[in-house]
């Protein structure tokens, strides 16, 4: 192996352990258990891919917060129709610091940029996941 494939290894390494520590930071320890534990061979490109791209490169840059980058995700999520990830990013919110009222503004501009149904349709999940969140406190 030469030199610029060990650097290479150096940095998708390193951009693993980055991401694997900010998506646990994020989504929490027990999700991210959760989710390893169900881990295949046959999904374990895709989650090396995300962990190293979506949580060790784009989450890990300290340019926006993870307030604003959570808000900026919920809404993407909402505006594109990925409803399915919109439970797991509310419930992230308690670890990003993104308020009930970043959300609510967050689906608002989905509202007005991307459609009233998504935005409807993330709103209630939004309030699903917010009094499940409620109940697991009580």
């Amino acid at each position: 192996m030469d030199r610029s494939q060990n650097e290479s290894r150096d940095v998708t390494n390193t951009r693993f352990h980055t991401g694997m520590e900010t998506r646990r930071a994020v989504l929490g320890n027990a999700h991210v258990d959760r989710a390893e534990a169900v881990r295949t061979d046959f999904d374990t490109p895709f989650q090396t891919l995300i962990t190293e791209g979506a949580w060790g490169t784009v989450w890990a840059d300290d340019t926006i917060t993870r307030r604003e980058r959570s808000v900026l995700t919920l809404a993407l999520l909402a505006a594109t129709g990925n409803f399915d990830e919109i439970p797991m990013h509310i419930r992230a919110t308690k670890n990003t610091g993104a308020s009930k009222d970043d959300v609510m503004q967050a689906f608002l501009h989905v509202a007005i940029y991307a459609g009233v149904p998504k935005a409807n349709h993330a709103i209630k999940l939004a309030k699903e996941t917010y009094a499940a969140m409620e109940e697991d406190i009580a």
